[in-house]
């Protein structure tokens, strides 16, 4: 039996995008996660950005310039940078609309894959002993996929001074962790993005298109492409 009209509205409005609080774009280097959470955050209404700040970070330069040196200190102060803002998350209020192009769980990705054992060790200390027991979870992840091939050439285009040094292997190496990652993360509703055909950034109908799966995802995990 069909419900009162209201009803059926309540219904037909109440959907991922409306529910959702939390919200994060994710992906490796070049996918475009910024890009696309700055244009999420600009088109849903009242919503805060929370963004990484590695223009902040005084080794971030001297990382891609020699890992081996410089990978540990790079790492932790990103570490610290992600746990700030997400303890200032924590005190928002519960309504407010937060799109972030970050999760707490990169940090160790990118520590896996950059230290040496001992200093991952060390890592691993300091992480346990800093990170919250129970973080706050996104309502929902957009996780931005792409080969490297594609990574590399917006990487190049773009033209930031402290990526100048990324090589294709490095890029490589990422890009499977982060797959490694999402292919086994149940945290959160997760929409993954065919980010080497879509451009949802640039291309004002790739975008619409993406507002539109968003607002009729239903299931746990979903794939948006144009090969489906």
């Amino acid at each position: 039996m069909p419900g009162t009209p209201s009803q059926v509205l309540t219904q037909q409005t109440n959907t991922m995008l409306d529910k959702a609080r939390y919200i994060v774009v994710e992906g490796p280097v070049g996918a475009g996660k910024t890009s696309l959470a700055r244009r999420l955050a600009d088109f849903l209404p009242d919503a805060t950005p929370m963004f990484e700040r590695p223009q902040e970070n005084p080794f971030l330069t001297r990382f891609y310039q020699n890992t081996d040196r410089w990978a540990l200190p790079a790492q932790l102060s990103f570490l610290f940078q992600r746990l700030d803002q997400i303890a200032a998350l924590s005190g928002e209020g519960e309504n407010k609309l937060i799109v972030a192009d970050f999760l707490l769980e990169r940090d160790p990705i990118f520590a896996r894959l950059n230290l040496s054992p001992e200093e991952f060790a060390l890592y691993e200390k300091i992480h346990a002993a800093t990170t919250p027991a129970s973080p706050p979870v996104p309502d929902l992840v957009i996780y931005l996929q792409a080969p490297t091939s594609a990574l590399i050439e917006r990487i190049r285009k773009r033209s930031i001074e402290s990526e100048r040094r990324i090589t294709e292997s490095y890029l490589e190496r990422v890009a499977r962790h982060y797959a490694d990652f999402f292919f086994k993360y149940e945290a959160a509703p997760l929409f993954v993005v065919d980010a080497a055909v879509l451009n949802p950034v640039d291309n004002d109908a790739d975008f619409k298109l993406l507002i539109e799966r968003l607002e009729q995802m239903r299931g746990q995990r979903e794939f948006f492409g144009y090969a489906e």
